[in-house]
């Protein structure tokens, strides 16, 4: 199911954004942010998945970013059982996509089947209060209580039967921390594990990404398929991962960064500017040990379509160098 080391997946694009053009710009602002749609507009779900789908992608991942049993319940007023039927529909809307995909292509037998993964992001999301952009809460929540506010959310996921857990968008390396002591209670799952990134050196909530990265890998090798990076400008990407694989260490990374605007807290989406496509950087994080690849905010399917190429042409020119 998960790719020997030597292959590149194409992970899709910013899920909230893509789906904007299913149902207009109503997305942000939302206590629940794409998540409120799983009830209301599921065949939107289903097309935003598929868009990613048909542009080359190898993952899609869940609708369940600002997904928590205890958000469903305060802005939708659900009982606590439908709150985890609800993040399970994410995985069948997602499961439906795929299914989809395979009728318009007919049997995807050899080539690499595109994984269903299950997004669980920060606590800070859930608090409605930009937290998630600095990770301050870690300084008064306790591991023991962002583990147990997870674990419903994981555990929903997990049965509904995710190819893997994309927990992502951390913003401190105690939540990181947290998230891998409780995987070990879903021993059978796989993840991957990203953190953003406030600087070229930092995680957002000021610790030093390498040694983060290092560190947590080997807190649960076993189970981590990749570490790295998401939510960031792409231009942090190649300064942050630098240097973490050398001829004595190989760590499988990952990246999928915005595509270059800013997020003011308040404000919304400042221009790209000067930055250049994020599709342009994908053949220098390769070479860096980067093997799942892709686009955060702000990126469509059109961006991951690029990505594709990218990747298609990095692994052409090394196969001719061997």
């Amino acid at each position: 199911m998960f790719p020997p080391r030597a292959e590149i997946i194409v992970l899709d694009g910013g899920f909230a954004t893509q789906l904007t053009t299913h149902v207009g710009d109503i997305v942000d602002g939302n206590p629940l942010w794409s998540a409120a749609f799983l009830d209301s507009t599921p065949e939107a779900i289903i097309q935003s998945h598929l868009d990613f789908l048909r542009a080359g992608a190898d993952a899609i991942i869940t609708n369940t970013y600002q997904a928590s049993i205890s958000g469903f319940m305060k802005h939708l007023d659900l009982s606590e059982e439908e709150s985890k039927h609800l993040i399970k529909k994410a995985v069948y809307l997602a499961k439906k996509a795929y299914d989809k995909f395979v009728e318009e292509n007919g049997s995807l037998q050899g080539t690499t089947q595109p994984l269903i993964v299950g997004s669980v992001g920060p606590y800070g999301a859930c608090l409605h209060d930009y937290s998630e952009y600095t990770g301050e809460y870690v300084e008064t929540v306790s591991q023991e209580e962002l583990m147990e506010w997870h674990r419903p959310r994981i555990q929903a996921l997990v049965e509904a039967g995710v190819d893997l857990l994309a927990l992502e968008t951390i913003p401190a390396q105690a939540e990181g921390e947290a998230l891998l002591r409780l995987l070990k209670d879903f021993p059978e799952q796989k993840a991957w594990l990203t953190f953003s990134c406030k600087d070229d050196a930092h995680t957002s909530h000021g610790e030093n990404f390498q040694e983060c990265v290092q560190s947590c890998w080997q807190l649960n090798p076993s189970q981590l398929v990749a570490i790295g990076a998401n939510c960031l400008n792409p231009q942090l990407v190649t300064p942050l991962f630098k240097g973490i694989n050398n001829e004595d260490r190989t760590i499988p990374l990952i990246a999928y960064p915005n595509s270059g605007e800013k997020f003011i807290p308040e404000k919304g989406w400042t221009k790209k500017g000067e930055c250049p496509h994020i599709s342009t950087y994908v053949k220098e994080w390769l070479s860096l040990g980067v093997i799942y690849v892709g686009g955060c905010c702000r990126t469509y399917a059109d961006d991951i379509s690029k990505i594709k190429s990218e990747v298609k042409s990095w692994l052409n020119e090394k196969h001719l160098k061997h």
